[in-house]
């Protein structure tokens, strides 16, 4: 059965809007993930796309890895569930890596479609901050002076 959403009238999702959801230690791609949430009845589709930045903290980054905890897959799937779930999502996908990555590299990416575009940049934020906030996902931050950090752990 199909979903409504009540503060918008005459809308309705997709019977599973999740398209592709998946934590991998392979390189990230954004067509993967943006012919992922591809959809006829939306009319807006919003993209983040996370990179390995060359700094944090007023350090330089030499390199950085993630791991996960065994649960994350699920949490992130409770998370996308739950955006879903509150906004007319006809299409979402989110993947993260994990493994060594480099600066530059793609380290998260997500996307959703929706009717309409401000939908879709809501959606699309909502999805980001709760994976970031909810995920069991640490990063460990290597700097170009010898010292490292963990960050979310």
């Amino acid at each position: 059965m199909a979903r409504t959403y009540p503060d918008h009238p005459g809308e309705q999702a997709a019977q599973d809007p999740i398209r592709l959801l998946e934590i991998r230690d392979t390189p990230l791609s954004l067509d993967e993930v943006f012919a992922a949430v591809g959809d006829s009845s939306a009319g807006g589709t919003a993209l983040f796309v996370g990179t390995v930045r060359d700094h944090d903290g007023g350090s330089d980054v030499a390199k950085l890895g993630y791991s996960c905890h065994p649960t994350a897959e699920a949490e992130m799937r409770r998370v996308a569930e739950r955006v879903a779930a509150a906004f007319p999502v006809r299409a979402l996908a989110a993947v993260h890596r994990v493994g060594d990555l480099g600066v530059g590299d793609l380290a998260v990416v997500v996307a959703v479609s929706c009717p309409h575009r401000a939908e879709a940049f809501e959606a699309c934020r909502r999805l980001i901050d709760d994976l970031k906030h909810e995920v069991p996902i640490w990063k460990h931050q290597q700097f170009s002076d010898g010292t490292d950090e963990w960050v979310g752990a």
